[in-house]
């Protein structure tokens, strides 16, 4: 009796302890800026495992996978995870996205850094688990020795390179004008007062298009479009063995990270222009359609068992005048902005 006793009291002690702290855990996951910092994080991880991964299988098995299985991959994964971050933090996935957003005004630069360290930590730890799951694979195909170019190399299952035919100046050009055409495609996708998708079908639409995008497009750099794409994945080849030439490869490890910032920004700014600007504003919708100035409404009697012979003029004050509905103009933030 006496240890059951003390096994009660040790449980009942231990609840106290631990419920200040379940609570205070709930309450920091309850703030806006933790939920979305582990919405970008998680978006971006299943965006990376599903991608990675689908390189993966293209570069360590020509049987198991090919540029279209790429291209799928990292569309479909895209699309996941808008499904699982839209509402939450819009799903950037992409800092060059969240970059735009801030610099429109459309979100407080105090989020930046928030986004930019959840997509990166998502980004790392989607490298980290496609090489603990393919490390077998990876040290067969390459005989051991982990290389960035050759007929054995391994680096680009994290990272993109620039190909042979591409000079780094034409494939800075081509970041920018790729991913210019991803924000563009973005905006109208979810603009809502423009033709955007059916509710409830934009990550699927968003996916599709980065699949467009990477079959039309892809060929010249790998269309990275997104510092978080690039950024994280090398910098974890670096340390995981591939070593210092990760970043010295044709001095090309900074495009992907300066170049969809410019081309992100300027998409936008294409789109506000030539599309946003061109939209009309409805009108003011009145819930009362008649006018009401200073003018007097005449106002019939309730029965016409003695109708009068003239009608009463009725005055209406400005408190109860009927209210005015508008219809707010197009809205400063598109939340669905994602990859």
């Amino acid at each position: 009796m006496a240890e059951s006793d003390r096994k009660r009291r040790s449980t009942r002690n231990s609840k106290m302890v631990s419920s200040p702290v379940v609570t205070k855990m709930q309450a920091i996951m309850q703030k806006e800026m933790v939920r979305e910092f582990l919405a970008e994080f998680m978006s971006t991880y299943v965006m990376m495992v599903f991608g990675l991964g689908s390189v993966a299988h293209m570069v360590l098995g020509e049987k198991f996978g090919s540029y279209l299985s790429v291209n799928l991959g990292f569309g479909f994964g895209v699309t996941m995870g808008v499904h699982m971050a839209g509402n939450i933090s819009g799903a950037h996935m992409n800092a060059a996205l969240t970059f735009t957003n801030c610099a429109l005004g459309r979100m407080s630069w105090k989020k930046f850094p928030v986004y930019i360290l959840g997509q990166f930590l998502g980004s790392f730890l989607a490298s980290a688990t496609i090489y603990c799951l393919f490390y077998s694979a990876i040290i067969q195909f390459s005989g051991g020795h982990l290389t960035v170019t050759g007929p054995t190399a391994t680096a680009s299952i994290f990272a993109t390179y620039l190909p042979e035919h591409m000079t780094l100046w034409r494939g800075f050009l081509d970041e920018v004008i790729v991913t210019g055409i991803l924000q563009l495609c973005l905006f109208a996708i979810t603009d809502k007062e423009n033709n955007p998708a059916l509710q409830g079908t934009q990550a699927l639409v968003i996916g599709i298009l980065i699949v467009v995008i990477g079959l039309s497009l892809g060929m010249n750099t790998g269309y990275a479009m997104n510092p978080s794409r690039d950024l994280p994945p090398r910098f974890f080849t670096f340390i995981a063995g591939w070593g210092i030439q990760v970043f010295r490869a044709r001095d090309w490890w900074w495009v992907p990270v300066v170049a969809p910032l410019l081309g992100a920004y300027l998409g936008a700014i294409i789109y506000l222009v030539f599309i946003g600007s061109s939209i009309p504003r409805r009108p003011q919708i009145l819930e009362n359609s008649m006018k009401y100035e200073d003018r007097r409404i005449p106002v019939l009697p309730k029965t016409m068992s003695n109708p009068p012979t003239t009608l009463t003029p009725v005055s209406v004050s400005p408190a109860n005048r009927p209210s005015v509905r508008t219809v707010p103009p197009l809205s400063d933030s598109i939340h669905l902005e994602h990859f």
